[in-house]
């Protein structure tokens, strides 16, 4: 692959645009990554943020018998065959009464790559609000109430970090507008831009297996994997190619969100982006070694990728991911 189509690749990649994952390039020792399944391997979990003009959020009162009338956001499990989009709108209608619409993805959290929620900013779009004389199994009814005076009690006190994130998004979006890309995937796997940045120039890791492409490791679901979270595949991948002990590596957040759901493809895939730097820079000013042939440092030297690159760094401008 020539350089203007490892530029046409990343452009696509920071622009939130999906790619096919044909292949990866690091997997779990000892396992073949298992092809992923919902109600089997993985559970996905999606979670609406509603914030009207008058500063009040949507919350729903909860009906399962464990938390009857206690408050959370929309939320709830996607069912197989299901898009990220249509599990989103489904919980919505069901649980508030609503139809809607996501904005944009504000946060993705992880117990490890067998439990996934993706938390959305949303906004209604028709329906009619849910009252006790429609209380179900669903949830009892919903409500908008001030984001600084909500109803108690709360099922759970995660959501007050996710309400303050979606206001704070909406006073001064710090990422890009961003919705997941429907293209199908069997695993669960990341695609890093890896990069290493010197005097406001970037490398960018890139294998060389088939064609010179962004790098996929694909997670694993033995205990270690689980315990340690997805970061767990992205530092496998990078000691399979580099010294690390000398070296600081963080996975600044997502670039882009991968999944499709229909034919049993319930695989996703997490387009991220990686700093790797030393953590004793002194005057090092070109990338870390590289040992094999299966990867290398690309120079990027695109000035509008260059550009986008470091003011995506410098801003941490992605959609956090959080443990």
């Amino acid at each position: 692959m020539a350089s203007e189509d490892l530029a046409g690749t990343l452009a696509a990649v920071l622009g939130g645009r999906g790619l096919r994952v044909q292949s990866y390039d690091s997997g779990p020792a000892g396992e073949t990554p298992a092809q992923v399944r919902l109600r089997k391997n993985v559970c996905y979990v999606v979670l609406a943020v509603f914030l009207n003009e008058q500063d009040e959020v949507l919350l729903i009162q909860e009906a399962k018998k464990e938390c009857r009338g206690s408050w959370y956001l929309p939320a709830g499990r996607m069912e197989p065959r299901e898009t990220i989009v249509e599990a989103l709108q489904r919980e919505v209608k069901e649980e508030a009464g609503l139809q809607c619409e996501p904005l944009t993805l504000l946060s993705v959290e992880e117990r490890g790559p067998s439990w996934i929620r993706f938390v959305f900013l949303a906004r209604p779009t028709g329906g009619i609000l849910k009252t006790p004389k429609e209380a179900d199994a669903e949830s009892l009814q919903a409500g908008w109430y001030p984001r600084t005076s909500l109803p108690t009690p709360l099922r759970a006190h995660d959501i007050l970090h996710l309400i303050e994130l979606a206001a704070q998004y909406r006073q001064q979006a710090r990422h890009p507008l961003l919705l997941p890309q429907e293209l199908p995937c069997s695993l669960v796997c990341q695609r890093l831009v890896a990069t290493f940045t010197s005097v406001q120039t970037v490398w960018v890791l890139v294998g060389t297996v088939g064609m010179p492409h962004l790098p996929i490791t694909a997670c694993g679901f033995a205990p270690i994997e689980q315990r340690g979270g997805i970061k767990m595949a992205v530092l496998r991948l990078l000691q399979e190619c580099l010294t690390l002990h000398h070296l600081a590596v963080e996975t600044k957040g997502l670039l882009g969100l991968q999944h499709l759901g229909k034919d049993q493809t319930d695989g996703i895939c997490l387009n991220v982006l990686v700093t790797v730097a030393f953590r004793n820079p002194g005057i090092q000013n070109e990338p870390p070694k590289v040992r094999g042939e299966n990867f290398f440092w690309w120079k990027v030297v695109e000035e509008d990728l260059q550009s986008q690159l470091l003011q995506r760094l410098q801003e941490s401008s992605v959609v956090p991911i959080n443990r």
